[in-house]
């Protein structure tokens, strides 16, 4: 057993007091038991239940004990990968995904000379908004010029499936190829990539577009109408900094917020987390009903672009970024969201045209 496995187990069997408090918010947890009872009787191969886990960290927001179940999860997917148990076959789209988006073909840095600071906007964003990442990325180089921009994948898939040796020496190589062309600062679009890159990428300086957005160059546009709510993506659930700058960003256009029951650290999972749609389709539909319940009609704001096209297949849903960029539009619905294969060919478009500008 990994040194990480055993310390989470040990944390949880002796501090958890089983009140059931995170079992009342997780359909996971519901079939499987409390984390305790999980951890006093996993083995490598039970370990397997933990790929039903959505990976969300809510079991830790509501925890009266401060635990962090979701590590005890994660490390157990790490150890039954390294005992060679686990079937990747459910997962063989969102691997091919991840793969491609770290390939030569989709991959791109533009980074002009003398700049230090690139725009990482994530993998999803560009290929199913690649207007609105062009307009983002130019709207930025007002303040800073010399502002690069990057397409690569955090590979925050191998991450959360527990492939921790592919991961690491997938990150590594990223971070190595940021560092030889000289970058130290990274805006980030994709909750993920910023959590990635917060907790791994020790250095670089990481702030999101929101945050820098909200601070240094606040969007034009003028004031819109209406009533939104915002859904918080799990992996920035402990951000009060981002969660605060998008909702200021959300109320200089003019909307009005509604928050939901369940908002900021205790929002809930749009149903992709830690890829369980793959093997458990119902567990994660189980969390965007929840999530539809709570919307109560209302137009949903997100700024992550794979929760955007989760919701939205449920309920009205929009990403901040269109909202920012031409919000008129995006509140009528009018800005067209791309889906697979349509987003791999976006990619390649958006990479043309910036190499016609940076080489």
């Amino acid at each position: 057993m990994s040194p990480e496995l055993l310390h989470s187990e040990q944390q949880i069997i002796e501090k958890c007091n089983l009140c059931g408090v995170c079992q009342k918010h997780c359909p996971f947890l519901q079939q499987y038991g409390l984390p305790k009872t999980i951890a006093a009787n996993h083995c490598s191969v039970a370990a397997l239940v933990a790929f039903e886990c959505s990976l969300c960290g809510l079991c830790a927001a509501v925890c009266p004990e401060k635990l962090f179940p979701e590590k005890l999860f994660l490390a157990m997917r790490r150890q039954a990968v390294e005992a060679g148990v686990v079937d990747f076959s459910p997962y063989r789209r969102v691997l091919r995904y991840e793969q491609w988006g770290r390939s030569a073909l989709f991959s791109y840095y533009g980074l002009p000379d003398g700049g230090d600071t690139v725009f990482f906007p994530g993998c999803t964003l560009p290929g199913t908004r690649p207007k609105t990442t062009l307009a983002l990325f130019e709207h930025l180089r007002k303040s800073i010029p010399s502002l690069g921009i990057v397409f690569d994948c955090c590979s925050k898939i191998s991450h959360d499936l527990g492939r921790k040796v592919y991961f690491t020496e997938a990150f590594s190589k990223t971070c190595a190829r940021l560092k030889k062309h000289g970058v130290r600062n990274l805006l980030t679009a994709c909750p993920n990539c910023h959590v990635v890159f917060r907790q791994y990428g020790t250095d670089f300086n990481v702030q999101t577009i929101y945050e820098y957005l909200n601070q240094a160059c606040p969007p034009p546009g003028d004031a819109i109408k209406g009533t939104v709510t915002i859904h918080d993506p799990c992996p920035l659930r402990r951000d009060d900094a981002v969660q605060t700058a998008v909702r200021t960003l959300v109320a200089r256009i003019g909307l009005t917020l509604q928050e939901m029951p369940h908002s900021r650290c205790k929002t809930i999972c749009c149903g992709e987390g830690g890829s369980v749609g793959f093997l458990r389709s119902d567990l994660s539909r189980n969390w965007t009903f929840l999530r539809k319940q709570e919307v109560a009609g209302l137009l949903v704001v997100t700024y992550c672009a794979g929760c955007a096209g989760y919701l939205k297949g449920m309920t009205p849903a929009v990403h901040i970024a269109d909202l920012l960029m031409n919000p008129e539009k995006k509140l009528n619905d009018s800005i067209q969201v791309a889906r697979a294969p349509w987003t791999y060919l976006n990619r390649l478009g958006l990479k043309r045209i910036l190499k016609k500008r940076f080489g």
